[in-house]
């Protein structure tokens, strides 16, 4: 009986050709943007998996408001972890990270510039797990000046990884490190991405406000991590109370290791995080597009199934019983979705590596028999879904009426049809909506007023510690040239999201408070203002002539100035901390700078300090050039330089660059979205072109009269398009609504964003319209323009 099946099958999508092969190309297209979503999802949800006692470790972060301020920040201090082990029985061991270990690693003749590097406990292999090629992990970095490699950087520098053990590297600063392990390359599932570990110095610590480092806990077996977090609330009264002031709303948060990818959003983040939002929309956007594509199946089956009334009155009629013409139609529709299945295979092996630069991943299918049982699977389940109302309608026909070709009314059939085609159109105008004001919205960054100049404006660090003491002249033998136009030292680049926070004590009403206030600083000299284009709206700028800028005078923003409500900001005091035993210092406001993002635009402008830098902060060189002289500018500049440090090789940054790629992650989202919002449009095109053909084929006669009688090309087709039309017209009316909440929470991430404007909608909507019109009229035409004579021979 199956080989009968099957027979009859092939007969009837050879006899269907036009309909078999819209349905097959729309599933396997469906298939393959869901199977390619599976694969990103499912990397997505790996991260941090790889460790073994991932369900015991947790990340202590923190979060703070005061009036006035606030903050919720991913570090915390380097006292926090000892005093949360000796506190709480709970937790086993303790380990924390400070990510500012890179620099110009030197080995023989060998020089590498290495930036992620971590300074991080002994403890770090008791509780992660990172796989040891050689060495030991439980003395690898017991010892002061030790150094883990991983394979790639030890080949390097060794040219084999086996022999990096005992080796002496040396930093920038003249310092040595010796080689105590080799292990494997962090896979890129891991929000922890470094190259290379080094010992934290024994008993490091610092200021309780000095919020630098990354705080891990392991807990006992058993431990419940919310139980732990209920009890911290005691560790601010004890610790950070006096510290901080009273009228701080202080909390604690113990975030689960394998959770912290997808769900922490906070300041000053160890890496890159995804977002369970994007996910989840990705994963929905890809289901939505499947859908579709079995919409389309169902739509078209139902649609030829009058063309069959009459085989299943000759079915019945012989004896077939109602099971067996279901097990008929249910083989169609799942050796259809086979056939799409294999096709889906080959299109997504294809689509992968775009996919994979798309999203920034490097995901695979894995071997032949994975892919054809991910195939069988999905194919054999979908097919019966899909084809299962099909499959029960076609055998309900009663046999003597199916016979005469009458399959009753047909009202309900239309009216979910109809709906099937409405729900296609809400998604694929949402789609269309969605990816207009995602791609408004990243223009709107790209484009927005900084508050300073970043065209043309590059950055580079400077390792020489000999170099940072001779700035001045480096800046005059790069002026000397028409090709650079300014040059300033500082001790940040700005636009990478990374300048942190300091607690200050500003005056009010005429003296210090005792509680400090979090801001955001870095060193600037005098040329800076003028290198970025930055307006000085109040005051003076710092000056090399008073001796006293370097230690006793501070900028303001704007933002800061107005957030202490002054009315006169020059000439106020300033205090701050000058070293971890908590000595001061005071400062006197000279000039109030016009606002300007250090920070992308995800994020507010804070409150900002400049102060002066000392010649060991003078480590990064801020250079503007001369427009559409970038590459004879490069060249000079790393000339220039090679006379202060003969064996230094410059690594630039563009301003611009530095911060466009923080919206690196939205703007793949929106290459994404787009992408599958053609794949749904083209889709849903499919699927309004297969019911035009068939809505044409119905009505053959009816418009072979119509041109007898006088009609027009014109008005046939419009007969044959406007009920598609009023279709679409209200998803449109569905859809705009939906779109506008989606994209309205999707804009909460970002705190400076383009308004969602009624034209998008509009745009949308007129699109959808012309794509429908495009797609109906191909069919209507063609059979507007059959001669009429055929039109009333057809049967």
């Amino acid at each position: 009986m199956l080989g009968n099946y099957v027979k009859i099958t092939i007969r009837t999508f050879w006899k269907n050709k036009l309909f078999s092969g819209l349905n097959v190309v729309g599933l396997a297209i469906g298939m393959a943007a869901v199977w390619l979503m599976v694969l990103y999802v499912a990397d997505e949800l790996s991260y941090d998996r790889l460790h073994t006692k991932a369900d015991r470790i947790v990340r202590v972060v923190h979060y703070a408001q005061w009036p006035g301020g606030n903050l919720k920040l991913a570090p915390t201090s380097a006292p926090f972890g000892p005093a949360l082990k000796n506190d709480y029985p709970e937790v086993e061991k303790v380990v924390r990270f400070n990510t500012e270990g890179g620099g110009q690693i030197t080995f023989g003749d060998k020089k590498m510039d290495v930036n992620n590097i971590f300074f991080t406990d002994p403890s770090v292999f008791d509780v992660f797990t990172f796989p040891f090629l050689y060495g030991d992990p439980a003395s690898a970095l017991t010892k002061p000046q030790s150094i883990v490699l991983t394979k790639s950087i030890a080949e390097n520098l060794f040219g084999d990884a086996s022999k990096a053990v005992g080796k002496v590297i040396e930093f920038s600063n003249h310092f040595p490190n010796t080689v105590t392990g080799v292990i494997e390359d962090v896979p890129t599932n891991s929000h922890l991405q470094f190259q290379a570990l080094r010992s934290l110095p024994d008993n490091y610590t610092s200021g309780w406000q000095s919020f630098e480092l990354y705080t891990y806990l392991l807990l006992n077996e058993g431990s419940n991590y919310k139980t732990l977090e209920a009890k911290l609330p005691g560790f601010f009264q004890k610790y950070l109370k006096k510290e901080m002031g009273a009228d701080v709303v202080y909390r604690m948060e113990l975030q689960p290791l394998t959770s912290i990818h997808l769900n922490s959003q906070l300041d000053y983040e160890i890496s890159a995080n995804g977002n369970a939002r994007t996910v989840s929309i990705f994963a929905a956007v890809a289901a939505l597009i499947l859908l579709i594509a079995c919409i389309n199946y169902v739509n078209l089956y139902t649609a030829r199934a009058l063309k069959r009334t009459r085989e299943v009155g000759v079915r019945k009629a012989i004896g077939s019983f109602k099971w067996q013409l279901i097990g008929q139609f249910l083989t169609e529709s799942i050796l259809m979705t086979l056939l799409a299945g294999f096709v889906s295979a080959m299109l997504t092996k294809m689509a992968l590596p775009y996919f994979n630069q798309m999203a920034d991943k490097t995901l695979s299918m894995g071997g032949i028999g994975t892919t054809a049982l991910v195939v069988i699977v999905l194919s054999v389940c979908l097919g019966a879904l899909s084809g299962l109302y099909p499959a029960l309608r076609l055998s309900s026909f009663r046999p003597v009426s199916a016979l005469r070709g009458q399959v009753g009314n047909q009202s309900g059939s239309i009216l979910f049809k109809q709906s099937l085609v409405v729900f296609q159109f809400v998604a694929t105008v949402a789609l269309i909506a969605c990816s207009g004001i995602v791609y408004r919205q990243m223009s709107y960054l790209m484009h927005s007023d900084l508050g300073f100049n970043k065209e043309q404006v590059l950055t580079f660090h400077i390792n020489s510690e000999d170099v940072r003491q001779r700035i001045d002249a480096l800046k005059k033998a790069l002026q000397r040239s028409p090709l650079i136009e300014g040059a300033s030292a500082a001790s940040n680049p700005i636009g990478n999201n990374n300048i942190g926070g300091n607690g200050m004590f500003f005056e009010q009403n005429g003296a210090l408070p005792s509680n400090t206030q979090v801001v955001q600083k870095f060193m600037v000299d005098p040329d800076y203002l003028n290198t970025l284009e930055i307006k000085l709206l109040r005051g003076r700028n710092f000056s090399e002539s008073f001796k006293s800028d370097l230690s006793g005078a501070v900028l303001v923003n704007e933002t800061l100035a107005k957030q202490l409500g002054w009315k006169e900001p020059v000439g106020k005091r300033v205090k701050y901390y000058i070293d971890q035993e908590k000595h001061t210092a005071e400062a006197r406001v000279v000039g109030v700078v016009k606002d300007f993002h250090t920070y992308s635009l995800q994020h507010k402008i804070e409150p900002l300090v400049l102060q002066m830098p000392a010649p060991m902060d003078k480590d990064n060189m801020y250079v503007r050039i001369q427009a559409g002289k970038v590459t004879e500018a490069l060249a000079y500049i790393q000339s220039v330089y090679r006379t202060f440090d003969p064996s230094a090789t410059l690594d630039f940054h563009f301003l611009d660059e530095n911060f466009s790629k923080q919206y690196k992650a939205e703007q793949k989202q929106g290459e994404v979205l787009l992408t599958f919002t053609l794949l749904a449009v083209f889709i849903a095109c499919l699927g309004l072109f297969g019911l035009a053909a068939f809505a044409a084929e119905q009505r053959t006669k009816e418009i072979g009269v119509r041109k007898v009688l006088g009609a027009s090309v014109f008005s046939i087709v419009t007969m044959l398009s406007k009920d598609f039309v009023k279709l679409v017209l209200i998803s449109i009316v569905i859809a705009s609504p939906l779109a506008w909440y989606a994209m309205s929470q999707w804009l909460q991430g970002f705190a400076y964003k383009a308004d969602i404007t009624w034209w998008i909608f509009a745009l949308s909507g007129l699109l959808a319209i012309v794509i429908a019109l495009l797609t109906v009229s191909f069919q209507s035409v063609k059979a507007a323009l059959m001669n009429p004579v055929n039109s009333l021979r057809s049967e």
